[in-house]
């Protein structure tokens, strides 16, 4: 695995899936020395990332190198206070419609009721994308994972690993340019981590621009076409 000295990347290999012609000429990411920092504490080093469109990208790193917050920069859910960045040829602002219409994330936990099965869930958000079918969508979305047996369940009845990949299907069942995946792997065992692998494999296949943070390195060398490596640097 590539271990750069710096947190750089350049991604202008233009092979993989076919775009449409106007996405071929919007990078997913174009983002220069881009930073975060709170007071004298540095949260991410200065970054530069060039991605096209269709590329996936892997970013590793010990705790506290700023991995989380650098897809929360790219979600829009954080603001750089240094450098530039564009996704999908957009400002990142999880506010835009147009913005979380292109690009969406799993950085966290995502939001569950205690009133809703974990059908009733994947429905919501499939009416929400104003779906067709959103119930049948959300049940393929349950049997790709291979939980639908878990349809009628409620979320707070689940295992963590059974909430691990119902919240990975909340964000697959929607439409998106981009997909943003704070380590898919957590909670999931061998068997499961391979099927998310494999389904984010045909993801990737079909165009979707993945960018995933992980320690995990089957994710990494499965999924990471480009590879990014940060490094912590405490104090700016």
């Amino acid at each position: 695995m590539p271990r750069p000295t710096r947190p750089r990347l350049t991604a202008s290999d233009p092979a993989g899936p076919q775009q449409s012609p106007a996405a071929e000429h919007v990078s997913a990411i174009e983002a220069h020395h881009l930073s975060v920092s709170s007071g004298n504490f540095t949260l991410l080093s200065p970054t530069d990332i060039s991605l096209a469109t269709g590329r996936s990208l892997a970013i590793g790193g010990e705790n506290g190198s700023g991995k989380t917050t650098l897809l929360s920069v790219l979600t829009g859910l954080l603001s750089a206070t240094a450098g530039t960045v564009a996704v999908c040829g957009l400002k990142p602002d999880d506010r835009r419609s147009g913005f979380r219409a292109a690009v969406t994330g799993l950085i966290g936990r995502a939001p569950i009721s205690r009133e809703l099965t974990v059908a009733e869930h994947l429905e919501a958000v499939a009416m929400s994308w104003a779906l067709a079918e959103p119930k049948a969508a959300g049940l393929r979305q349950l049997e790709e994972l291979e939980i639908d047996y878990l349809a009628d369940r409620f979320a707070h009845e689940l295992s963590s690993g059974q909430t691990q990949l119902m919240q990975l299907a909340m964000i697959l069942v929607r439409p998106a340019r981009m997909l943003v995946l704070d380590e898919p792997e957590q909670r999931l065992d061998s068997t499961h981590l391979d099927l998310v692998i494999r389904v984010l494999e045909e993801r990737a296949g079909n165009g979707t621009t993945l960018v995933l943070a992980s320690h995990s390195r089957r994710v990494i060398n499965r999924l990471g076409e480009e590879y990014l490596h940060l490094t912590h640097t405490e104090f700016s």
